[in-house]
């Protein structure tokens, strides 16, 4: 049956309203790295005070985003153990389904910390916030697990993918193993973030311009903190025992973010 015609309008509603969020998007970055940033750089000296600042404003810009994107009828959202949230000095353990997945996690955090890519780290977009941010650059490979360790200790709220990029619809998760590495090493209980986009949308390899037949909807579920003895407990002391408890965590968190089937019965 043909595609009514109200339904193609708010489809093509849908495709301006997505453009013209990315492009506020990345102007609100700009803007902040121009004008907001040089400021904080300026006025507060105490490099823990600028970064709390900073992080804080990030926050407040995802959450904006957010707004936009829901006011704009672009998307619908579902927030669950919010609270488990608003601490200092967590690891939390993400899946990854879709590229929003991201602002929405770190609107829900005031002192949020992240693992950036050089290329971010670079881009004009996002260079001043990330710079002010303090983020956690991924360009020092040895020292990467040792620097996070310490941004979680020193009360950052890290913010970790373990799959690293993108899952692939439909598919289980293939977590690299970097997370699991610094919970064992750091000793460092997971804050576990479930996340579930329905329709599927602005997923890896996808345009952005291919929006679903419908507004989608994110569910975002904080679940109880993972303790991490239990996993030392099972491993000899040590390096090798370390490397050992290191898979049992990813293992146990592959089929914690193991959505693969609930996806595959939400498409169908």
């Amino acid at each position: 049956m043909a595609e009514s015609i109200p339904a193609r309008l708010d489809h093509a509603w849908r495709v301006v309203g997505t453009g013209l969020s990315f492009a506020l998007f990345g102007l609100g970055g700009l803007l902040l790295g121009l004008f907001v940033v040089p400021a904080l750089l300026l006025l507060v000296r105490d490099r823990g005070r600028r970064q709390r600042l900073s992080r804080r404003m990030v926050q407040r810009a995802f959450a904006s985003h957010v707004w936009l994107m829901r006011s704009l009828g672009l998307m619908t959202c579902q927030i669950e153990g919010a609270e488990r949230l608003q601490r200092d000095g967590l690891l939390v353990l993400a899946n990854h389904p879709t590229l929003i997945d991201v602002v929405i996690l770190i609107s829900l955090l005031p002192n949020a910390d992240c693992v950036v890519k050089q290329a971010v780290a670079r881009n004009p977009f996002m260079r001043g916030p990330v710079r002010a941010a303090g983020y956690v650059s991924n360009d020092d490979g040895a020292g990467l697990v040792d620097d996070c360790i310490q941004a979680v200790r020193a009360g950052g709220n890290l913010v970790i993918f373990p799959e690293g990029t993108r899952g692939l619809p439909g598919q289980p998760p293939r977590l690299q193993r970097g997370a699991a590495n610094i919970a064992v090493r750091g000793r460092l209980d997971i804050t576990p973030v479930r996340i579930t986009c329905t329709p599927l949308t602005l997923t890896k390899g996808e345009k952005w311009y291919r929006v679903p037949e419908r507004r989608f909807h994110v569910r975002v579920q904080v679940g109880e903190d993972i303790p991490i003895a239990p996993f030392l407990a099972e491993a000899d002391d040590g390096p090798r025992g370390d490397a050992l408890a290191a898979r049992r965590v990813t293992d146990y968190l592959t089929r914690y973010f193991d959505m693969s089937g609930e996806t595959r019965s939400a498409g169908t």
